[in-house]
């Protein structure tokens, strides 16, 4: 009995032991959802205070504030990014992109309301972000900076719109990072824009007289850095460092409004008094050749080549043990090698075309050929027409790139041949005829001209972006490009290897019909196709070259493949700095013709130097690009530490470098040949 009490007590204690401890269980899943909810409550209160903070900030005038350091750590990017790689960044640039930006951002956050200043704001940081964006890419695919006067060019944008692919890469994201953040907040309605009140009278007045002198402020200034852009009009890099990317923009839009303000001379009757000077100058020191071929072309056959996007750094170089251009090699070791062409300008292939054509410094960006092609100008065509030749032009693409029909028209050219005068357009590469067709065809229409012919042909299938779409037969591409496949260097190299095979064809061809032996060729390459800091490119140069510096690579950029065959003459080299503008005045003297209007002078001359529309110069043994470097070790030279004969010499290469240009821009602007 006492045994079952015993049981029965021990059950009950149990029993309580167990209660207590599920009531205790209880009391702490409520203590823990107590705690949790005190969390969470926290939690959201807290999401709700940095809600409220981030949204009182955003409403307030801190927000353009913040965009306007954003825009300037933007800016610095760019800089670093194009002008300034190899050098410091000047210190009137960062201190005049501060004041730019701190008075756009002082306008914006006195003259507006929250709304309006909110998408003032926002707007304005969406199109500066895109402009820089625009001049970096611009900048990296042809070392210049974009103008306003290109709007007139966006019929042309699938020129380098088809090379963005190969420019665009991750850290361009950087600029437009707080465009993404906030839109992401103001989409998901984190962020909210707040309808403030009115404020007093007294501080609305305060604004006003804030806001009108910071605007006075911003409009002296705009006028200051105009100015300091103006010192240097053919320099757009020195503009950009002399009066920031904004000044510059600035200055652009007004020049481009009021562009005949660029020009110094207006009548005709003054540019000739100082073009007259100039080339009795010319002639006093450079008139005398090194070989006597005046007239001695006359009567033969002429074809002048201009080969897309053909730099010198691919002639006699090979890559995994085969050559990359083997049927240009053999044609300039066979006959006038000359090494250090230079094109005028860093622009387009029609720039390349006048140069070559008028002997004039192309208006940049294309528009000599968009906006000024009904100017008279003195070119190769009248002039080789005039000696008896019947001329003709010839392009893979149609008449509306680039203008060429209106051009080509109005340049008087007997037969233009462009796409559609083409038989067969079966293989285009890249939109363009592909340039086996392009040469098959047209020694075909060669051999049925009158003769002597002056023919200037284009080519085309080395276009960037190089990819070579719509090539057939891919064994063309003999070379195999190893530890550059897919890289920009190593697309570039195969579309210059296969344009090579099409020229070998074109050689074959000439040879076939009997044209090849009695025709002088020239052929050169119309602009850089690498851009100039391409890391690969710099690696395959120092493969050759280990001691290669920044001069270098600069020239590397602005030199062109360049040979010519003159029948009867055996091999030579000319190592002379020569240009486009030569093109047509050592075309007058080989003909014994009348090369009119000229800046250029006879390739076979003692002239030692060349000019670039952008206040480049080339000489023998220097290069100016704002200030001089030696090009033997790429070394700044201080011109006043040169013997006196030595630097009156550079000073006068500058000095006639602003006369030529000044000259040149002169004539497109005011029509001063007509």
């Amino acid at each position: 009995m006492k045994d079952k009490i015993q049981k029965e007590n021990q059950k009950e204690k149990r029993i309580l032991r167990k209660g207590k401890d599920k009531k205790k269980e209880k009391i702490e899943k409520m203590q823990e959802k107590e705690i949790k909810e005190t969390e969470i409550n926290k939690k959201k209160i807290t999401k709700a205070k940095i809600k409220a903070i981030a949204n009182r900030f955003f409403n307030s005038i801190g927000f353009p504030i913040l965009i306007g350091i954003l825009l300037f750590l933007k800016t610095i990017f760019f800089y670093l990014n194009t002008i300034s790689i190899l050098e410091p960044i000047d210190k009137g640039t960062i201190l005049g992109t501060i004041a730019f930006i701190a008075t756009l951002t002082w306008m914006i956050s006195v003259f507006l309301s929250n709304r309006g200043r909110i998408v003032v704001t926002i707007g304005v940081d969406i199109i500066i972000s895109i402009l820089l964006l625009a001049d970096n890419l611009y900048h990296a695919y042809s070392s210049s900076i974009l103008s306003i006067a290109q709007i007139m060019n966006l019929q042309y944008g699938e020129e380098i719109m088809s090379t963005l692919p190969m420019l665009v890469r991750v850290k361009h994201l950087l600029y437009f990072i707080d465009i993404i953040i906030v839109c992401i907040l103001l989409f998901t309605k984190i962020l909210k824009i707040e309808k403030k009140k009115n404020l007093a009278i007294k501080y609305k007045i305060i604004k006003v007289i804030l806001g009108v002198g910071v605007t006075i402020l911003f409009f002296y200034m705009d006028k200051f850095y105009i100015s300091l852009a103006k010192e240097d009009p053919f320099n757009k890099d020195k503009q950009v460092k002399k009066s920031t990317i904004y000044g510059y923009h600035i200055s652009d839009i007004e020049n481009t409004i009021n562009i005949k303000n660029q020009a110094k001379y207006d009548t005709k009757e003054e540019l000739m008094a100082d073009y007259e000077k100039l080339k009795r100058e010319y002639d006093e020191k450079y008139s005398e050749t090194n070989y006597d071929l005046k007239g001695y072309i006359k009567g033969k056959n002429v074809i002048i080549l201009q080969l897309e996007s053909i730099q010198n750094f691919v002639i006699n170089k090979k890559i995994n043990g085969k050559e990359i251009t083997p049927n240009l090699n053999k044609f300039i070791n066979e006959n006038i090698e000359i090494t250090n062409m230079f094109m005028q300008s860093y622009s387009s292939t029609a720039d390349s075309e006048f140069s070559s054509i008028t002997s004039l410094y192309p208006m940049e960006n294309g528009m000599s050929y968009s906006r000024y092609y009904t100017n008279a100008y003195d070119n190769i065509f009248t002039m080789f027409e005039n000696e008896g030749y019947t001329t003709s032009y010839m392009h893979g693409n149609y008449g509306y790139f680039w203008n060429r029909g209106n051009v080509y028209k109005a340049f008087g050219v007997q037969n233009i041949e462009l796409k559609d005068s083409f038989a067969d357009t079966s293989e285009d590469i890249n939109g363009y005829l592909s340039d086996e067709l392009l040469y098959t065809q047209a020694v075909e229409k060669l051999k049925n001209y009158n003769k002597p012919f002056m023919s200037y042909i284009v080519s085309a299938s080395s276009h960037t972006p190089f990819y070579l779409l719509g090539l057939e037969d891919k064994s063309k591409v003999s070379i195999n490009v190893g530890k550059y496949e897919n890289t920009f260097l190593g697309c570039y190299l195969e579309a210059v290897n296969y344009a090579d095979y099409a020229f070998g064809i074109f050689i074959e061809k000439l040879k076939e019909t009997d044209l090849y032996d009695d025709t002088v060729i020239l052929l050169y390459g119309d602009h850089n196709g690498m851009d100039m800091y391409n890391e690969h490119l710099e690696n395959f140069l120092k493969e050759t070259d280990p001691n290669l510096t920044d001069t270098d690579i600069k020239l590397n950029y602005i030199r062109v493949a360049c040979g010519m065959k003159i029948p009867g003459m055996e091999h030579i080299k000319i190592e002379k700095p020569v240009s486009k503008l030569d093109i047509k005045p050592t075309f007058a003297y080989l003909i014994d013709g009348n090369p009119g209007f000229s800046l250029g002078t006879n390739i076979f001359g003692r002239k030692d130097f060349i000019c670039l529309n952008n206040e480049r110069i080339v000489t023998s043994r220097y290069y100016f690009d704002e200030k001089w470097y030696r090009i033997k070790d790429g070394a700044e030279i201080n011109i006043e530490e040169l013997p006196q004969d030595e630097r009156e010499l550079l000073e006068d290469y500058y000095e006639k470098m602003r006369r030529e240009l000044d000259i040149s821009i002169s004539i497109s602007i005011n029509d001063l040949l007509k």
